[in-house]
């Protein structure tokens, strides 16, 4: 089985992780191209702290779902799990759905638990489409890249605990995950 660079698994885990969100994150995650929002008509408007309360709780639960869903996809070597269309979008979404296939086509899995621990760091409802930015601190130390048939750990798979930042975007009317970064050389 021929081995990848084991840190990408994790915000596409996160496959980030997921990856697995965390996970595992295309060549270079801090790399990806990052959609900008611009500000629309109302760009001056004032949103209410309700709404902005609500941005912030579905922006959460939408990377919630990510990572859940992107470890669930990423335990079965399924790049088509129907739970990663809920939470993602492009181009986080083909990204992760890669990773997952890659690391397949490799005879390999992800087991293990990663602990998240996310917050919201801004809210822009002006910027159309609307975005929310989180950032997380990531445990990835129980999250492992297996062999799919031996179940032993792939070398240089081990995680840690680093930064991880995402993007939840609103399309009509719901909150997507578009964007993650694992940042490895940023621990947290």
């Amino acid at each position: 089985m021929r081995t990848r660079r084991p840190g990408r698994w994790v915000i596409l885990l996160v496959t980030a992780l997921t990856a697995a969100p965390v996970a595992a994150c295309g060549a270079k995650p801090e790399a990806a191209a990052r959609p900008h929002a611009t500000a629309g008509p109302s760009a001056t408007a004032t949103h209410s702290a309700a709404e902005e309360r609500a941005a912030r709780e579905a922006a959460l639960a939408a990377y919630s779902g990510y990572l859940a869903a992107s470890r669930a996809a990423s335990r079965r070597s399924d790049p088509r799990h129907p739970e990663l269309a809920k939470f993602l979008a492009d181009p986080l979404l083909t990204r992760v759905r890669l990773a997952i296939r890659e690391a397949k086509e490799h005879g390999a899995v992800r087991t293990g638990t990663f602990v998240s621990d996310p917050t919201v760091t801004s809210v822009s409802l002006d910027s159309v489409p609307a975005t929310v930015e989180i950032q997380d601190c990531l445990d990835t130390t129980g999250y492992r890249l297996v062999d799919a048939k031996t179940k032993r750990v792939v070398p240089g798979s081990g995680g840690g605990r680093h930064l991880a930042t995402a993007t939840a975007t609103r399309y009509h009317g719901r909150w997507l995950i578009n964007y993650g970064a694992g940042h490895e050389d940023q621990p947290c």
